[in-house]
Protein backbone atom coordinates (compact mmCIF):
# COMPACT_ATOMS: atom_id res chain seq x y z
CA UNK A 1 0.00 0.00 0.00
CA UNK A 2 1.12 3.56 -0.65
CA UNK A 3 1.81 5.69 2.41
CA UNK A 4 -0.74 8.47 3.04
CA UNK A 5 0.50 11.99 2.25
CA UNK A 6 -0.09 15.23 4.10
CA UNK A 7 1.36 18.73 3.77
CA UNK A 8 3.23 21.07 6.08
CA UNK A 9 2.68 24.68 5.03
CA UNK A 10 4.90 27.34 6.62
CA UNK A 11 2.97 30.08 4.80
CA UNK A 12 6.20 31.28 3.18
CA UNK A 13 6.36 34.83 1.91
CA UNK A 14 7.64 34.42 -1.63
CA UNK A 15 10.24 36.83 -3.05
CA UNK A 16 8.56 40.11 -3.98
CA UNK A 17 5.27 39.16 -2.30
CA UNK A 18 3.44 40.28 0.85
CA UNK A 19 1.97 38.54 3.90
CA UNK A 20 -1.46 38.88 2.30
CA UNK A 21 -0.12 37.13 -0.81
CA UNK A 22 1.23 34.36 1.41
CA UNK A 23 -2.17 33.74 2.98
CA UNK A 24 -3.83 33.66 -0.44
CA UNK A 25 -1.24 31.08 -1.48
CA UNK A 26 -1.99 28.99 1.62
CA UNK A 27 -5.67 28.93 0.69
CA UNK A 28 -4.82 27.91 -2.87
CA UNK A 29 -2.46 25.22 -1.60
CA UNK A 30 -5.06 23.74 0.77
CA UNK A 31 -7.67 23.76 -1.99
CA UNK A 32 -5.21 21.99 -4.31
CA UNK A 33 -4.36 19.49 -1.55
CA UNK A 34 -8.05 18.82 -0.93
CA UNK A 35 -8.70 18.23 -4.63
CA UNK A 36 -5.61 16.03 -4.91
CA UNK A 37 -6.36 13.67 -2.04
CA UNK A 38 -3.88 14.71 0.64
CA UNK A 39 -4.92 13.70 4.17
CA UNK A 40 -4.25 16.97 6.05
CA UNK A 41 -2.48 20.33 5.94
CA UNK A 42 -0.66 21.58 9.01
CA UNK A 43 0.72 25.04 9.82
CA UNK A 44 3.75 25.58 12.07
CA UNK A 45 4.12 28.27 14.70
CA UNK A 46 7.22 30.39 14.05
CA UNK A 47 7.97 33.90 15.26
CA UNK A 48 10.27 36.72 14.17
CA UNK A 49 11.02 35.16 10.78
CA UNK A 50 10.70 37.60 7.91
CA UNK A 51 9.83 34.93 5.32
CA UNK A 52 7.36 32.82 7.35
CA UNK A 53 3.79 34.03 8.03
CA UNK A 54 2.36 31.11 10.04
CA UNK A 55 2.91 32.60 13.51
CA UNK A 56 -0.81 32.75 14.46
CA UNK A 57 -1.72 29.17 13.58
CA UNK A 58 -5.31 29.18 14.87
CA UNK A 59 -6.17 32.31 12.91
CA UNK A 60 -4.66 30.93 9.71
CA UNK A 61 -6.43 27.58 10.16
CA UNK A 62 -9.76 29.38 10.56
CA UNK A 63 -9.18 31.37 7.38
CA UNK A 64 -8.24 28.32 5.31
CA UNK A 65 -10.98 26.14 6.80
CA UNK A 66 -13.61 28.67 5.74
CA UNK A 67 -12.48 28.24 2.11
CA UNK A 68 -12.16 24.44 2.04
CA UNK A 69 -14.69 21.76 2.91
CA UNK A 70 -13.23 18.31 3.68
CA UNK A 71 -9.47 18.28 4.25
CA UNK A 72 -8.19 18.13 7.82
CA UNK A 73 -6.35 21.23 9.00
CA UNK A 74 -4.23 21.73 12.05
CA UNK A 75 -1.21 23.04 13.84
CA UNK A 76 2.06 21.28 13.25
CA UNK A 77 2.43 22.65 15.65
CA UNK A 78 1.52 24.97 18.46
CA UNK A 79 4.59 25.58 20.62
CA UNK A 80 2.89 25.02 23.96
CA UNK A 81 5.54 26.76 26.13
CA UNK A 82 4.44 29.99 24.44
CA UNK A 83 0.82 29.66 25.58
CA UNK A 84 -1.49 28.84 28.46
CA UNK A 85 -3.20 25.47 27.89
CA UNK A 86 -6.60 27.06 28.52
CA UNK A 87 -6.03 29.57 25.71
CA UNK A 88 -5.14 26.83 23.23
CA UNK A 89 -8.12 24.73 24.34
CA UNK A 90 -10.42 27.69 23.69
CA UNK A 91 -8.85 28.47 20.30
CA UNK A 92 -8.94 24.92 18.98
CA UNK A 93 -12.29 24.23 20.63
CA UNK A 94 -13.59 27.17 18.64
CA UNK A 95 -12.10 25.77 15.43
CA UNK A 96 -13.53 22.30 16.06
CA UNK A 97 -16.96 23.77 16.80
CA UNK A 98 -16.90 25.71 13.54
CA UNK A 99 -15.42 22.90 11.43
CA UNK A 100 -16.29 19.62 13.19
CA UNK A 101 -14.13 16.60 12.45
CA UNK A 102 -11.50 18.56 10.53
CA UNK A 103 -9.16 19.99 13.17
CA UNK A 104 -5.84 18.59 14.48
CA UNK A 105 -3.64 19.94 17.25
CA UNK A 106 0.05 19.14 17.13
CA UNK A 107 2.07 20.24 20.15
CA UNK A 108 5.75 21.11 20.35
CA UNK A 109 8.06 21.83 23.27
CA UNK A 110 10.43 24.27 21.54
CA UNK A 111 9.68 28.01 21.61
CA UNK A 112 9.68 28.28 17.80
CA UNK A 113 11.83 31.40 18.01
CA UNK A 114 15.02 32.88 19.39
CA UNK A 115 15.48 33.86 23.04
CA UNK A 116 14.78 37.56 22.43
CA UNK A 117 11.47 36.69 20.80
CA UNK A 118 10.68 34.28 23.63
CA UNK A 119 11.05 37.17 26.05
CA UNK A 120 8.87 39.35 23.84
CA UNK A 121 6.16 36.69 24.13
CA UNK A 122 6.32 37.23 27.93
CA UNK A 123 7.10 33.58 28.59
CA UNK A 124 9.09 32.03 31.41
CA UNK A 125 12.33 30.44 30.09
CA UNK A 126 11.58 27.40 32.26
CA UNK A 127 8.10 26.88 30.80
CA UNK A 128 9.28 24.09 28.49
CA UNK A 129 10.06 22.00 31.58
CA UNK A 130 6.32 21.87 32.28
CA UNK A 131 5.45 20.62 28.79
CA UNK A 132 4.18 17.14 29.83
CA UNK A 133 1.92 18.60 32.51
CA UNK A 134 0.71 21.29 30.11
CA UNK A 135 -0.21 18.63 27.53
CA UNK A 136 -2.26 16.76 30.14
CA UNK A 137 -3.94 19.97 31.27
CA UNK A 138 -4.83 20.88 27.68
CA UNK A 139 -6.08 17.37 26.95
CA UNK A 140 -8.30 17.51 30.02
CA UNK A 141 -9.77 20.89 29.03
CA UNK A 142 -10.68 19.49 25.59
CA UNK A 143 -12.23 16.39 27.14
CA UNK A 144 -14.37 18.42 29.54
CA UNK A 145 -12.48 16.95 32.50
CA UNK A 146 -10.61 20.01 33.74
CA UNK A 147 -7.65 19.50 36.05
CA UNK A 148 -8.08 23.09 37.30
CA UNK A 149 -10.97 23.28 39.80
CA UNK A 150 -13.66 25.68 38.73
CA UNK A 151 -12.14 26.37 35.28
CA UNK A 152 -13.50 24.98 32.01
CA UNK A 153 -12.75 25.70 28.37
CA UNK A 154 -15.68 27.34 26.57
CA UNK A 155 -15.52 26.63 23.67
CA UNK A 156 -13.39 23.51 23.94
CA UNK A 157 -14.83 21.25 26.63
CA UNK A 158 -16.00 18.00 25.10
CA UNK A 159 -14.61 18.66 21.63
CA UNK A 160 -11.75 16.18 22.12
CA UNK A 161 -9.63 17.70 19.36
CA UNK A 162 -7.03 15.00 18.56
CA UNK A 163 -3.58 15.76 19.93
CA UNK A 164 -0.24 14.92 18.31
CA UNK A 165 3.17 15.21 19.95
CA UNK A 166 5.77 16.82 17.71
CA UNK A 167 9.49 16.46 18.17
CA UNK A 168 12.98 16.00 16.80
CA UNK A 169 14.45 14.23 19.84
CA UNK A 170 13.91 11.17 22.00
CA UNK A 171 12.02 13.20 24.61
CA UNK A 172 8.98 13.70 22.39
CA UNK A 173 9.01 10.05 21.32
CA UNK A 174 8.90 8.83 24.91
CA UNK A 175 6.21 11.33 25.91
CA UNK A 176 3.97 10.43 22.95
CA UNK A 177 4.40 6.75 23.75
CA UNK A 178 3.61 7.23 27.45
CA UNK A 179 0.47 9.27 26.71
CA UNK A 180 -0.70 7.03 23.87
CA UNK A 181 -0.71 9.86 21.33
CA UNK A 182 0.38 9.98 17.68
CA UNK A 183 3.96 11.13 17.14
CA UNK A 184 5.21 13.45 14.39
CA UNK A 185 8.96 13.68 13.82
CA UNK A 186 10.42 16.83 12.25
CA UNK A 187 12.81 15.04 9.91
CA UNK A 188 12.24 17.68 7.24
CA UNK A 189 14.65 19.96 9.13
CA UNK A 190 16.14 17.92 12.03
CA UNK A 191 16.84 14.43 10.68
CA UNK A 192 19.48 13.02 13.01
CA UNK A 193 17.40 11.10 15.59
CA UNK A 194 14.61 9.92 13.26
CA UNK A 195 15.17 6.16 13.33
CA UNK A 196 16.00 5.95 17.04
CA UNK A 197 13.00 8.09 18.01
CA UNK A 198 10.56 6.01 15.95
CA UNK A 199 11.92 2.77 17.40
CA UNK A 200 11.57 4.06 20.97
CA UNK A 201 8.05 5.34 20.34
CA UNK A 202 6.86 2.03 18.88
CA UNK A 203 8.54 -0.03 21.59
CA UNK A 204 7.21 2.02 24.51
CA UNK A 205 3.75 2.90 23.15
CA UNK A 206 0.83 2.50 25.58
CA UNK A 207 -2.71 2.48 24.10
CA UNK A 208 -5.01 5.32 25.13
CA UNK A 209 -8.57 6.49 24.66
CA UNK A 210 -7.45 8.47 21.60
CA UNK A 211 -5.19 5.86 19.97
CA UNK A 212 -5.08 2.06 20.12
CA UNK A 213 -1.92 1.54 18.03
CA UNK A 214 1.17 3.65 17.38
CA UNK A 215 0.92 6.17 14.58
CA UNK A 216 4.05 7.89 13.28
CA UNK A 217 4.17 10.87 10.92
CA UNK A 218 7.52 12.03 9.57
CA UNK A 219 8.44 15.01 7.44
CA UNK A 220 10.26 15.22 4.12
CA UNK A 221 11.02 18.12 1.83
CA UNK A 222 9.95 17.87 -1.79
CA UNK A 223 10.36 19.77 -5.02
CA UNK A 224 8.36 18.10 -7.75
CA UNK A 225 8.54 19.37 -11.32
CA UNK A 226 8.06 18.27 -14.90
CA UNK A 227 11.82 18.52 -15.40
CA UNK A 228 14.55 17.12 -13.11
CA UNK A 229 17.01 19.89 -13.94
CA UNK A 230 14.44 22.49 -12.91
CA UNK A 231 13.93 20.67 -9.59
CA UNK A 232 17.68 20.73 -8.92
CA UNK A 233 17.87 24.43 -9.76
CA UNK A 234 14.94 25.16 -7.42
CA UNK A 235 16.61 23.25 -4.58
CA UNK A 236 19.76 25.33 -5.02
CA UNK A 237 17.69 28.51 -4.67
CA UNK A 238 15.91 27.13 -1.61
CA UNK A 239 19.21 26.34 0.12
CA UNK A 240 20.57 29.83 -0.58
CA UNK A 241 17.40 31.45 0.77
CA UNK A 242 17.46 29.31 3.93
CA UNK A 243 21.10 30.15 4.54
CA UNK A 244 20.44 33.89 4.31
CA UNK A 245 17.44 33.53 6.66
CA UNK A 246 19.47 31.65 9.26
CA UNK A 247 22.40 34.07 9.07
CA UNK A 248 20.09 37.06 9.50
CA UNK A 249 18.12 35.44 12.31
CA UNK A 250 21.33 34.63 14.20
CA UNK A 251 22.53 38.22 13.90
CA UNK A 252 25.71 37.14 12.11
CA UNK A 253 25.01 39.45 9.16
CA UNK A 254 23.17 42.79 8.84
CA UNK A 255 19.58 42.52 7.65
CA UNK A 256 20.42 44.45 4.49
CA UNK A 257 23.53 42.41 3.58
CA UNK A 258 23.20 41.00 0.07
CA UNK A 259 25.00 37.98 -1.39
CA UNK A 260 25.64 36.70 -4.88
CA UNK A 261 24.82 33.09 -5.77
CA UNK A 262 28.51 32.16 -5.93
CA UNK A 263 29.09 33.53 -2.42
CA UNK A 264 26.14 31.60 -1.01
CA UNK A 265 27.13 28.38 -2.77
CA UNK A 266 30.57 28.68 -1.18
CA UNK A 267 29.11 29.39 2.26
CA UNK A 268 26.99 26.25 1.93
CA UNK A 269 30.21 24.21 1.87
CA UNK A 270 31.47 25.76 5.13
CA UNK A 271 30.37 25.13 8.75
CA UNK A 272 28.00 28.11 8.38
CA UNK A 273 26.06 26.15 5.78
CA UNK A 274 26.11 22.80 7.57
CA UNK A 275 22.70 23.30 9.16
CA UNK A 276 21.08 24.07 5.82
CA UNK A 277 22.65 21.00 4.24
CA UNK A 278 21.44 18.88 7.14
CA UNK A 279 17.91 20.25 6.79
CA UNK A 280 17.85 18.89 3.24
CA UNK A 281 18.85 15.34 4.26
CA UNK A 282 15.40 13.98 3.48
CA UNK A 283 14.41 15.66 0.23
CA UNK A 284 12.50 14.18 -2.67
CA UNK A 285 13.56 15.80 -5.92
CA UNK A 286 12.50 15.40 -9.53
CA UNK A 287 9.36 14.26 -11.32
CA UNK A 288 6.22 13.07 -9.60
CA UNK A 289 7.25 9.45 -10.09
CA UNK A 290 10.74 10.17 -8.73
CA UNK A 291 9.45 11.77 -5.56
CA UNK A 292 6.62 9.27 -5.02
CA UNK A 293 9.18 6.45 -5.16
CA UNK A 294 11.47 8.38 -2.81
CA UNK A 295 8.69 8.86 -0.27
CA UNK A 296 7.69 5.19 -0.38
CA UNK A 297 11.32 4.17 0.23
CA UNK A 298 11.61 6.73 3.03
CA UNK A 299 8.43 5.50 4.73
CA UNK A 300 9.61 1.88 4.67
CA UNK A 301 13.11 2.69 5.92
CA UNK A 302 11.87 5.00 8.68
CA UNK A 303 8.93 2.74 9.65
CA UNK A 304 6.37 5.55 9.49
CA UNK A 305 2.63 5.43 8.86
CA UNK A 306 2.20 8.82 7.16
CA UNK A 307 4.51 11.30 5.46
CA UNK A 308 3.98 15.03 5.79
CA UNK A 309 5.54 16.88 2.89
CA UNK A 310 7.02 20.36 3.00
CA UNK A 311 6.81 21.45 -0.63
CA UNK A 312 9.86 23.68 -0.65
CA UNK A 313 9.67 25.65 -3.91
CA UNK A 314 10.10 29.37 -3.29
CA UNK A 315 7.60 30.51 -5.92
CA UNK A 316 3.90 29.98 -5.24
CA UNK A 317 3.07 28.62 -8.71
CA UNK A 318 5.90 26.11 -8.49
CA UNK A 319 4.80 24.99 -5.03
CA UNK A 320 1.22 24.41 -6.19
CA UNK A 321 2.48 22.48 -9.20
CA UNK A 322 4.63 20.36 -6.89
CA UNK A 323 1.57 19.51 -4.77
CA UNK A 324 -0.38 18.45 -7.84
CA UNK A 325 2.35 16.41 -9.52
CA UNK A 326 3.19 14.41 -6.42
CA UNK A 327 -0.45 13.60 -5.69
CA UNK A 328 -1.05 12.47 -9.29
CA UNK A 329 1.99 10.20 -9.27
CA UNK A 330 1.15 8.79 -5.84
CA UNK A 331 -2.42 8.06 -6.93
CA UNK A 332 -1.14 6.12 -9.95
CA UNK A 333 1.02 3.97 -7.68
CA UNK A 334 -1.94 3.32 -5.37
CA UNK A 335 -4.07 2.26 -8.32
Amino acid sequence: MTVPLSILDLAPIAPGETVRDSFAASVALAQQAEASGYRRVWYAEHHNMATIASSATAVLIAHVASQTSTIRLGAGGVMLPNHAPLTIAEQFGTLESLHPGRIDLGLGRAPGSDQATFRALRRDPASSEHFPDDVLELQAFLAGQSRVPGVNATPGAGTRVPLYILGSSLFGARLAAALGLPYAFASHFAPDALHQAVAIYRREFTPSEQLERPHVIAGVNAIVTDDRDDAAAQLARVKRARLVMLLRQSGRIPLDRQFGDDELDYLLTTPAGAQVQSMATYTGLGTGADVSDYIEDFARAADVDEVIVAHASLETAARLRSVELLADAHARVAA
